[in-house]
């Protein structure tokens, strides 16, 4: 359990956890849905991903200091990660959509088999994940989330 005594990686993981759970309240007031399921989804406000990142980040500049060479590396790999959230993760789910819509419009064409109903849910077809990357603003308060989370856990380190 020495790990937990590392304060970049508890950052981090709080950061993970936090940025995940946070996302059914947030889905409760602008949808009206209680979506548990999305603690466990990807995509959403905040990123976690970024929120994980920027934690670890800022945790290792509050240990180590930010001209330190590990602190360099963090950072740069924030970035890398953020870039990536907006970018082909993104892009890869708006492909799914289109592909997903494709999917629905030839199958009416065909209009099913008749007996859809009476299948099983393993002999379903499985749609593409669509929710796979971030908008900028999801990353952006995924980063803020992060930097917070990493300062307020200092307080205990």
């Amino acid at each position: 359990m020495d790990l937990f005594l590392n304060f970049p990686v508890t950052a981090a993981l709080t950061a993970i956890v936090f940025a995940q759970v946070v996302k059914i309240p947030i889905k409760m007031l602008i949808a009206r849905e209680f979506s548990p399921s999305l603690a466990f989804s990807t995509g959403g406000m905040p990123s976690s991903h970024s929120a994980a990142v920027t934690a670890l980040t800022t945790g290792i500049g509050i240990s180590e200091g930010v001209t330190s060479n590990i602190f360099a590396l963090a950072f740069v790999f924030s970035i890398i990660t953020m870039f990536d959230a907006t970018g082909v993760r993104r892009q890869a789910g708006e492909q799914a959509a289109v592909l997903n819509m494709l999917i629905k419009d030839f199958q009416s064409f065909f209009d099913e088999a008749k007996d859809w109903n009476n299948k099983e849910e393993y002999q379903k077809r499985r749609e593409l994940k669509e929710l796979l990357g971030h908008q900028p603003i999801e990353v952006f308060f995924g980063g803020l989330t992060g930097v917070g989370i990493a300062f307020f856990l200092s307080q205990f380190y």
